[in-house]
């Protein structure tokens, strides 16, 4: 016969979980915004637009307010409230420049440890990627863009280096996605992932490494100067 307090210890469990997936969500579809834009750099955070957008109350949104704080991608301040961050010019170099140097030896490890079931999936988000971009879904196309790069680095089966990984690519995903938005970088940025999936499948290490190492010092490079037309054309309208 079931002991009545067996059931009292497990009953409580699910409001619990269901107010974690409410966190994560949140959380999610804020990461989402500010990757897309539709949350810029510098922005002041409305506490309240956001909860009629998320249809929550206050204390989910503060809630991820704190996650996405521990992760730079907002700042809070005790007077004015939450903002999106903003990143100076040293900070997306030296940021980028590290983020090469991650992918790299996570390529080179991949090549070494991935599964053919793991390179299956991941061809086939490569497939799914090159329809998104023949249709101009440049959403669709950059969350299947961060898959085959999740995936790359989940296959080289290092935690140390998948959580340095995860902490500095959630700075620069708004970025990344922004330097999708010219066609002739956009087209460019599919070859390399054309080339990478080449290197992947015949396990050259020092082949994807080298193409991962560009692949992201020339998203640096195509960022920093859009940055510096920004201030241009800023000045020239001041």
């Amino acid at each position: 016969m079931q002991n009545p307090a067996d059931d009292a210890t497990v009953t409580p469990v699910l409001p619990r979980l269901e107010r974690q997936r409410l966190h994560d969500t949140v959380v999610e579809h804020l990461r989402r915004f500010i990757t897309e834009g539709m949350l810029k750099p510098g922005m002041k955070l409305n506490e309240r637009e956001l909860c009629e957008t998320l249809g929550i109350s206050r204390t989910p949104l503060r809630e991820a307010f704190k996650v996405l704080a521990a992760e730079n991608l907002i700042e809070i301040s005790p007077n004015r409230g939450a903002s999106v961050s903003r990143m100076t010019e040293a900070e997306v170099w030296e940021a980028f420049e590290l983020m090469s140097g991650l992918e790299a030896f996570a390529g080179e490890l991949a090549c070494e440890r991935i599964t053919p079931a793991e390179l299956a999936q991941i061809k086939a988000l490569h497939y799914a990627m090159l329809a998104c971009r023949a249709q101009n879904d440049l959403s669709g196309y950059y969350s299947r863009n961060q898959q085959i790069h999740e995936r790359i680095n989940e296959a080289a089966r290092n935690s140390i280096l998948r959580q340095t990984y995860q902490s500095i690519n959630r700075r620069l995903n708004a970025l990344r996605f922004r330097s999708n938005q010219d066609s002739e970088k956009w087209d460019r940025a599919v070859q390399d992932h054309e080339a990478m999936i080449a290197a992947l499948e015949a396990r050259d290490g020092k082949r994807l490494a080298a193409i991962l190492r560009k692949h992201l010092l020339e998203k640096r490079d195509t960022v920093l100067a859009g940055s510096a037309v920004k201030v241009e054309r800023e000045a020239a309208v001041g």
